[in-house]
């Protein structure tokens, strides 16, 4: 059976895990100078973990008088999702952020598609 130090041991080293790979540098990449500007990286991070334990329990037979002890258990697990944002980009007469991708944009297409689907769905229904 896992003793309360060990499993302590075991999420410390979850924990430091954590730590060491969720510095700034994982949200902000290394800047990038070119041509009288500074570009820096963007990106959203989110982390997870989690972990459990279990314990076992003497069960009898009745039928066969025997007893079994024994049991125990443990797990733990993690992860991690990186999504990139936009860049940040310096220059000497301003800073703005600049983000990837155009969200109206996407947002419109995927509203076009719906409808388009909507109406598919429709039309096959009625049987045209």
């Amino acid at each position: 059976m896992a003793t309360e130090t060990s499993i302590g041991e075991s999420f410390r080293g979850i924990i430091e895990a954590v730590r060491d790979h969720a510095g700034v540098e994982t949200a902000f990449g290394e800047p990038i100078e070119r041509e009288g500007r500074t570009v820096v990286p963007v990106a959203r991070v989110a982390y997870g973990f989690g972990g459990g334990f279990g314990e076992g329990d003497e069960v009898t037979d009745d039928e066969e008088g025997t007893v079994e002890s024994g049991g125990s258990g443990g797990g733990g697990g993690g992860g991690a999702v990186t999504r990139p944002l936009g860049v940040i980009e310096v220059t000497d007469h301003e800073t703005r952020f600049v983000p990837l991708g155009d969200r109206r944009r996407s947002l419109v297409v995927a509203g076009v598609a719906f409808v388009f689907g909507l109406l598919l769905g429709r039309s096959l229904a009625r049987g045209e």
